[in-house]
C-alpha cells in the first residue's frame, strides 16, 4: 500500500493513524503506517513532552506526527475565564439536572476535571507546538481548518509537512491557497467533527480540486477493501481514527465504554453538538439525546459548549454511567467487534487490500478479453 506520499515519508503503508494514545501512535508507526498523536487533551506542556519522549523511545526510528486544534484567525485578549463567563446559567442548570437524573456522583473535593476543551484554544495549541518542534515530527495536522500562516511557515522551516482536514472541496481549495501540503478529506461517516458530504463523493472532488496536492481519505474506512477504494478514487493514503479505539494498546480507562463500542452497530452513532458545540459524530447516548431534544435548552457554540460540559463528561467517564457514556467515533464502529492489537488491525488491512486489488485485476483481465 505505497503511494508517492508514503514513499516520501518513508513509511511502508499509506495508512495514517490518528489517536489520542501514545502507545497506539507508536504501534501504528512500528507496523509500517504513520502514527499521529492527538494533542488536544494536553493542557500542560510537560505532559506532552513526557509522551513525546515515550514515543521517540518506542517508535523504532519510524516517522510520526502530531495533530493540534487551532483556528486560522486569532482572537486577541480573550481568556478561558472570559469564555466561561459567557455560559448562560440556564445551561449550567440543565447539565446539573441531567446528571442528577442519572445519579452521577460528584468529583472528589479538589479533583480537577480530567477532560477540558482548553486544547481548542489557540494559546494552548501554541504551547503544544513549542514542545513538539523540539522533536523530529514529520507531520503537523490541524483538525480545525488551516493553521495560522506563521505556524505553517514555522513548520516548513523545520521540514515538517502540514496537513489540514476538509469537509468539502471548497475547504480543500482554501487549504491549498494557505500553503498546506496535505489535505485530509473527511467524509460524513467519520468520527468527531465532520461535514455533510460522504467520503465516496468528497474524496474525488477534493483530489480534483487541489491537484497535484496529495489527499488522504478519511471517514468510514476500516477495511483493506475500503483502503483500496480510497486509492482508486485518487487519494494517496487513508486517515484512520476510530478503528484504533478498541485496540489492545488503547488506554480507554473504561471497560464499560469499550464494551459499548464493541457492541455498537454502524447505525448507533449520531452527529451532535453536545460535546463541543460543533457537529461531531459520536456514540448515540441518553446524553446526546438530552441535548438534541426539542424541549432542551439547545447546545452553545464552540468553545462554550465544551467548557460547559467538561466536568460533566469527566464525571460520566470516571463513574462509567453507561446510559450517558459515549465517545467520538465513526460509523465504522460497526466493524469494531473485537479487541485486537494494532499489528493485527494492520494485518487485516493489508490482507483485505490485497484481496480487493486481486479482484479488480481479475475483473480488468476479463474485461480486456471481451
Amino acid at each position: 500500500m505505497q503511494t508517492e506520499l508514503s514513499k516520501n515519508l518513508g513509511v511502508e503503508h499509506a495508512i495514517f493513524g490518528f489517536t489520542p494514545f501514545p502507545a497506539v501512535a507508536a504501534a501504528i508507526s512500528r507496523a509500517g503506517g504513520f502514527g499521529v498523536l492527538g494533542a488536544v487533551r494536553y493542557t500542560a506542556p510537560d505532559d506532552l513532552k513526557r509522551d513525546l519522549d515515550w514515543i521517540e523511545a518506542n517508535v523504532d526510528g519510524k516517522p510520526y506526527g502530531l495533530d493540534v486544534v487551532m483556528p486560522a484567525k486569532k482572537v486577541e485578549g480573550v481568556s478561558e475565564a472570559d469564555v466561561e463567563a459567557m455560559i448562560p446559567e440556564g445551561h449550567r442548570q440543565f447539565v446539573q439536572e441531567t446528571l442528577a437524573k442519572y445519579g452521577v456522583p460528584e468529583l472528589a473535593e479538589g479533583e480537577a476535571s480530567g477532560w477540558r476543551i482548553t486544547g481548542w484554544m489557540e494559546q494552548v495549541a501554541r504551547t503544544q507546538l513549542d514542545v513538539a518542534f523540539d522533536y523530529p515530527i514529520r507531520l503537523l495536522a490541524n483538525a480545525l481548518g488551516s493553521p495560522p500562516a506563521d505556524v505553517v511557515a514555522r513548520a516548513h522551516e523545520q521540514d515538517v509537512l502540514v496537513a489540514a482536514l476538509a469537509g468539502s472541496a471548497r475547504h480543500a481549495v482554501k487549504h491549498k491557497e494557505a500553503g498546506i501540503d496535505i489535505v485530509v478529506a473527511q467524509g460524513y461517516e467519520a468520527g468527531g467533527h465532520t461535514g455533510d458530504i460522504a467520503s465516496m463523493v468528497l474524496t474525488p472532488e477534493a483530489v480534483e480540486a487541489v491537484d497535484p496536492l496529495p489527499v488522504l481519505a478519511a471517514g468510514g474506512i476500516g477495511s483493506g477493501q475500503q483502503v483500496a477504494a480510497a486509492l482508486a478514487l485518487g487519494a494517496q493514503g487513508v486517515w484512520l481514527g476510530s478503528i484504533w479505539l478498541t485496540t489492545t494498546e488503547a488506554d480507554m480507562h473504561s471497560p464499560a465504554l469499550t464494551r459499548k463500542l464493541l457492541a455498537a452497530g454502524s447505525g448507533d452513532t449520531v452527529r451532535s453538538r453536545a460535546l463541543t458545540g460543533k457537529p461531531a459524530r459520536q456514540l448515540r447516548t441518553e446524553w446526546t439525546d438530552a441535548w438534541d431534544a426539542t424541549d432542551g435548552p439547545g447546545t452553545l457554540p464552540m468553545p462554550l459548549q465544551g467548557l460547559l460540559v467538561a466536568e460533566a463528561v469527566s464525571r460520566i467517564q470516571k463513574y462509567e454511567v453507561e446510559p450517558l457514556l459515549g465517545t467520538p467515533v465513526g460509523q465504522i464502529v460497526g466493524r469494531m467487534n473485537s479487541e485486537r492489537s494494532v499489528q493485527a488491525v494492520f494485518d487485516d488491512l493489508t490482507r483485505g487490500f490485497e484481496r480487493a486489488v486481486d479482484r479488480i485485476n481479475r475483473i480488468a483481465g476479463r474485461s480486456g478479453q471481451s
